[in-house]
């Protein structure tokens, strides 16, 4: 990465791959000068394969202080998410991570005494703990939140996993069923 060693980031990828690269890194609405900067390329170059970004629906444009800025697009990273885990697992195997995840989350549940999230959450207000305890319960609350996105993206997989099968496979006709 550019950190590490900026004469081979700028030597072995061109600017439009250094744009595409620290996009791939956004974790919120970025600036494109911010962007441009992170690639160490022009405004104009970052800005250019923004817009060819959000033409493919990889970025979605906003503003930050009034300024033009882009963040990767949600809708795109869940499909890209599901696709990979249809691409890279069986049903079984899906399956299998399903329940995994279930009984990690089953397993918190019991250690803390709660049947949720939610009130695992609501005992940070209503009881005292001690500093150690409460970044403790700030990781329980880190790795909850780390289950329940994993057992979406699990549950979604398996949902569309007949279509995306179906639709990845090699066609034996020539008419499309999407027509």
């Amino acid at each position: 990465m550019a950190e590490s060693n900026p004469e081979s980031w700028t030597e072995t990828m061109s600017g439009r791959e250094r744009v595409r690269h620290v996009v791939e890194l956004l974790d919120e609405p970025t600036p494109v000068q911010e962007i441009a900067d992170r690639a160490e390329v022009s405004r104009a170059t970052a800005d250019d394969e923004l817009q060819r970004l959000q033409s493919d629906d990889w970025v979605t444009e906003t503003a930050v202080d009034g300024t033009k800025a882009y963040d990767l697009n949600p809708v795109r990273m869940l499909f890209d998410e599901v696709t990979d885990l249809i691409e890279a697992h069986s049903r079984d195997e899906l399956e299998s991570q399903l329940t995994e995840l279930k009984e990690e989350q089953e397993e918190l549940a019991a250690e803390y005494g709660v049947s949720s999230l939610e009130e695992f959450r609501a005992q940070l207000a209503d009881e005292e703990f001690s500093a150690a305890e409460l970044r403790e319960r700030r990781n329980v609350i880190a790795t909850w939140e780390a289950i329940n996105t994993e057992l979406g993206l699990v549950k979604h997989a398996l949902q569309l996993y007949d279509d995306v099968v179906e639709l990845s496979s090699p066609r034996t006709d020539s008419h499309s069923t999407l027509a």
